[in-house]
């Protein structure tokens, strides 16, 4: 049982005020997230505290108490400040998981701007698209990454700086690159944090849409008290804990649980940047002794691939409670993790516009594996009939997984795309568009996405980005992408390709065309498999088929082809 009473106990008497006032805010006054992750620890006499514990590759490591996070950020905003960036300016986080990462992203936040996190695999064609999109003004970045944006800078004429936080001094910058090492910086012990309301825009997180652009969710500076308070209660943080999120804050998981969540309660988190294997995953919860721990299904699969038998070449013990988010959590995993561990993994469910956990498996509540858990206290839910709209009461009938929009964290728009954030609400309910049942005791069991939306290793890949991107591609005429099923990443791209006249299908082509999608996307857009075909399914508008593929893929039902034009 968790430290602080049940599920039940919370939920009967729940009121977001409780985040509220433990964060001593007044509604209406001053809250930025990037002062209330640092210097309000220090005030509380936690600037001591370990915050920050890093290692990267060849043995790099680096640590930061609670006070030296305070300066760190006050420099890093300070530095950008003096360059110019205004409240509101998009600053874009383009870095590996390096310190500067996690401390830029709070030094934006307490200038005002807004953090615009984003995967540092992407290739040109993904980064640019986001750039372009936010109209980004600022972009920190390291020397490994800089070859990428030079390829693009010349469309972007809004993007004024690029800061390099690890420029080699005997390499000559170009046109609007800017060097920044934070450790030669000078500290700025006292920075005017900016006074930022509830509603003030703070990050803007790409996601992907299954038509058109990817999408930028807007959120605000009050999402921290579901933030906090998620943290708290879902991940069970406490005092003493050394916790561990292995998300990228490339993705929304990296930034609520691995920046905002734990900073903003005093705790001490570990991150490595060493890629992974799972050697290296459990010598560092070893070394660290990592006692709170959340992941994703797909590195759960991939150790328990691993075998059981590595597991005990490690001291794990002090292990105490683990999460997981990104994708369905299956059953065997958790069966698997309570038998090696001796503890479950308990599935977590929100998403990039959520903001924050909307659903969980709580601390101290049964876990039924395979079900994602309950709503979080302060979170209506309900199923909703597929054509209806209207919640279904009957347990265990699949529908439209619907939470009333009145949680803090929940995003306030998609970034100039007002007609797309309006399809996300009906009857006054948000859709998350996922489908699932509730059983009789309130547990939601996930049913699959209502989309094309591709989810792999779980990151949200567009089919229809990726076939933009593989009609550039000089040998593809047509090209249609759906997910496969896979053992470990649950879902993994797969694209069905005609040739144009004078290519012929080979195995060196498959390469080439694979390889093209990965410099232009990334590596997790990049189709595991390309299928060669004469034609596509098409409606007789002319509209490709996507469904009929994704049922052959799946062993599944094609369903109503009444609307296909060779039928």
């Amino acid at each position: 049982m968790s430290h602080f009473g049940s599920y039940d106990d919370r939920a009967a008497n729940f009121s977001w005020s409780i985040a509220e006032k433990e964060l001593e805010y007044t509604p209406g006054g001053v809250i930025n997230i990037g002062w209330y992750c640092t210097d309000r620890i220090c005030e509380n006499g936690s600037g001591d505290k370990k915050a920050l514990i890093w290692e990267g590759t060849g043995a790099q490591s680096k640590s930061y108490t609670y006070n030296e996070l305070r300066v760190a950020t006050n420099t890093i905003g300070a530095f950008l400040r003096n360059l110019g960036i205004q409240p509101e300016d998009r600053v874009c986080l383009f870095m590996d998981r390096i310190p500067e990462l996690y401390l830029g992203f709070l030094g934006v936040l307490k200038i005002g701007a807004v953090a615009q996190p984003l995967f540092s695999a992407f290739g040109e064609e993904s980064l640019f698209v986001r750039l372009d999109d936010a109209r980004t003004r600022a972009i920190i970045t390291q020397r490994k990454h800089v070859g990428k944006i030079r390829k693009i800078i010349d469309q972007m004429p809004y993007l004024e700086f690029i800061i390099i936080v690890d420029h080699d001094r005997k390499k000559e910058l170009r046109e609007r690159e800017i060097p920044f090492w934070l450790d030669d910086a000078r500290p700025v012990e006292m920075l005017d944090v900016h006074p930022t309301k509830a509603e003030s825009p703070s990050v803007l997180h790409y996601t992907s849409g299954t038509t058109g652009r990817p999408k930028g969710v807007q959120h605000v500076h009050y999402s921290l008290i579901s933030q906090y308070l998620t943290t708290k209660w879902v991940l069970d943080i406490q005092e003493n804990d050394i916790y561990w999120c292995t998300a990228d804050p490339g993705w929304v998981t990296g930034t609520s649980y691995g920046i905002i969540g734990p900073f903003a309660m005093g705790a001490t988190q570990c991150v490595q940047d060493i890629g992974f294997s799972a050697e290296n995953w459990y010598r560092w919860i070893e070394k660290q002794k990592v006692t709170v721990w959340y992941s994703a299904p797909t590195a759960i699969r991939s150790l328990m691939k691993a075998g059981d038998a590595i597991v005990k070449k490690f001291d794990l013990s002090s292990l105490r409670h683990l999460a997981s988010v990104g994708e369905p959590l299956n059953a065997e995993a958790v069966i698997w993790s309570q038998r090696v561990y001796g503890l479950p993994f308990h599935d977590t469910y929100w998403q990039t516009e959520t903001g924050s956990i909307v659903i969980s498996n709580f601390p101290g509540m049964k876990i039924k594996p395979g079900s994602m858990g309950r709503a979080f206290p302060g979170v209506t839910s309900a199923i909703l009939d597929l054509k209806s709209y209207e919640p279904i009461t009957e347990p265990g009938r699949v529908g439209l997984i619907a939470l009333r929009p009145d949680w803090p964290a929940l995003m306030r728009g998609y970034w100039k795309n007002p007609e797309t954030y309006a399809k996300k609400f009906v009857n006054g309910w948000y859709l998350p568009g996922d489908r699932s049942s509730i059983d009789k005791e309130g547990y939601f069991w996930f049913a699959g996405r209502d989309d094309d939306i591709i989810n792999t290793a779980g990151h949200l890949v567009s089919p229809f980005e990726v076939e933009s991107a593989l009609l550039e591609h000089p040998a593809v005429a047509e090209s249609a992408v759906v997910a496969k099923p896979d053992d470990v990443n649950m879902e993994v791209v797969k694209a069905f390709v005609t040739l144009k006249p004078g290519f012929e299908p080979t195995d060196d082509l498959e390469l080439d065309i694979m390889n093209f999608i990965r410099k232009k996307l990334s590596s997790l857009a990049m189709p595991q498999e390309i299928e060669y075909v004469e034609s596509l399914p098409k409606t007789r508008s002319g509209k490709i088929m996507r469904r009929l593929l994704r049922a052959q893929e799946w062993g599944e039902e094609i369903g109503d082809v009444s609307t296909l034009e060779n039928d």
